[in-house]
């Protein structure tokens, strides 16, 4: 059975993400409602402008619910924006959040439009990611502080870029943006390993 993931589609670049996924052979759904959540294996938090993003969740009665799903476990990716929707504090400025990743961070942290680009990476060991990684940023959020629930997976000139909590995997860049990057196969990894367990647990249920 593939797996489905859900996509937050209110704004941001949800559609490179689809096309990220599509390209892995993962089916995919846009989440604009509290139903679409429903079935689902896995989501997506893109990129994007935060402040809106957190306007139209209200809007559509999807904060509650979409918070509920992430912290029941299902494996959710967060890419730049989806980070600073989850962080459990935001600054520069200061706004509201989801609070369900331990990190502190500031908006567009690394600087204007002009200063985006593809910077290397330093891939901590023994956390399941290779070298070389490269990362697509732009005007990222950066982390001020990750606390211990935080797992740090990579690094950019010493700051905590790409990071997992529980199910959660956050990523202050684009893995989406290039073909094959190691870190959207990872998250696909994880989606397909709920999905194979879902099956399971459903088969029991029914026995």
């Amino acid at each position: 059975m593939t797996p489905l993931v859900g996509v937050l589609a209110l704004q941001g670049d949800y559609a490179e993400h689809e096309y990220a996924l599509a390209s892995r052979g993962v089916t995919t759904r846009r989440i604009k409602r509290p139903a679409d959540l429903v079935g689902i294996d896995g989501l997506v938090l893109p990129g994007g402008e935060s402040t809106t993003m957190l306007k139209l969740l209200a809007i559509q009665e999807l904060e509650q619910p979409l918070a509920a799903a992430i912290e029941q476990g299902l494996p959710t990716f967060a890419t730049c924006a989806g980070v600073i929707l989850l962080a459990r504090s935001v600054v520069e400025p200061e706004q509201r959040s989801l609070g369900l990743l331990d990190l502190d961070v500031a908006r567009n942290g690394y600087g204007r439009q002009i200063y985006s680009g593809t910077f290397d990476l330093e891939v901590e060991s023994c956390r399941g990611f290779e070298s070389p990684m490269r990362g697509v940023f732009i005007r990222a959020p950066r982390v001020l502080a990750a606390g211990p629930s935080c797992e740090v997976l990579a690094r950019r000139d010493g700051d905590p870029v790409l990071f997992r909590q529980g199910a959660i995997l956050g990523a202050c860049f684009h893995p989406e943006l290039e073909p094959q990057h190691q870190v959207v196969d990872s998250f696909v990894a994880s989606v397909c390993a709920f999905a194979a367990e879902e099956q399971i647990d459903e088969h029991l249920a029914r026995r």
